[in-house]
């Protein structure tokens, strides 16, 4: 099977990294599924950018019926689900003296628990057909950046690597490789938010200088990072993490 044969749903593929992934993953030749959980305009957009193979869907992952319902949607309309990327993601920052029970409540349920019911709802298909590439994003926050702020976030996606290797096993014997790319800082509409233009270019700077080749990350370097663990070459890679940072100098270590 090529990439032609591929039907791929990108989850939060509306802005930023998802769109990215989910206009490489088309331009290699797959059909795609871009979810939205607000953006419906901006979804139906790209979809129509990327052309009659793909469609915009609306579900908020942390909804299992919802995403029943998108898995149902996507395969009414473009084929069986082959590729699965779990982009959604939300980060509110915090420490441990501003720790809101809350906001870790809402990331869980997008970061981890949406993962979690996407999985579950593309698995059997792809289990019956013996065939499946499953992409998860998490982030390097998650193996322990000194970015501070994120440390609640940080734990959210460290649950996502951990799911990882466990679907990783818990699939791999259906035929269903499930790898993680845990990206770095990356230049999106979310990390500018509503940052003034020039303080936003220092902060960029400052990121940059953590790096080892010297530039803050692009959407892009994620998506082909996404679409080589997609690919249908790359069946004996599973259960691992791909880190795509530029070489960040920060980890927390002792040594």
């Amino acid at each position: 099977m090529g990439w032609s044969g591929q039907v791929a749903l990108v989850t939060g593929a509306a802005r930023g990294i998802g769109r990215a992934i989910a206009r490489e993953l088309a331009r290699r030749g797959a059909s795609v599924a871009v979810n939205y959980a607000t953006q419906a305009a901006t979804a139906e957009a790209l979809a129509a950018e990327l052309g009659r193979r793909a469609i915009a869907v609306g579900a908020d992952v942390g909804d299992p019926a919802a995403v029943a319902r998108m898995v149902e949607t996507v395969t009414a309309a473009l084929g069986p689900i082959t590729v699965l990327v779990t982009n959604a993601g939300i980060s509110v920052p915090g420490t441990l003296e501003s720790f809101e029970p809350e906001a870790m409540a809402r990331m869980r349920r997008v970061n981890a628990d949406g993962m979690i019911h996407c999985v579950r709802a593309v698995a059997p298909a792809m289990a019956a057909a013996g065939y499946g590439r499953i992409v998860t994003i998490a982030s390097n926050a998650a193996i322990g950046t000194a970015l501070a702020g994120t440390t609640f976030y940080a734990a959210t996606k460290a649950e996502v690597l951990a799911l990882t290797r466990r679907f990783a096993l818990e699939l791999g014997s259906k035929g269903i490789t499930v790898n993680a790319v845990a990206p770095g800082w990356i230049v999106t509409d979310m990390t500018r938010g509503a940052t003034p233009e020039p303080e936003f270019a220092a902060r960029v700077r400052g990121m940059a200088a953590r790096t080892m080749v010297g530039r803050a990350g692009a959407p892009e370097d994620i998506a082909n990072a996404v679409a080589f663990l997609a690919a249908p070459d790359s069946g004996f890679v599973t259960g691992q993490t791909l880190v795509v940072d530029g070489g960040r100098m920060d980890y927390i270590g002792h040594g």
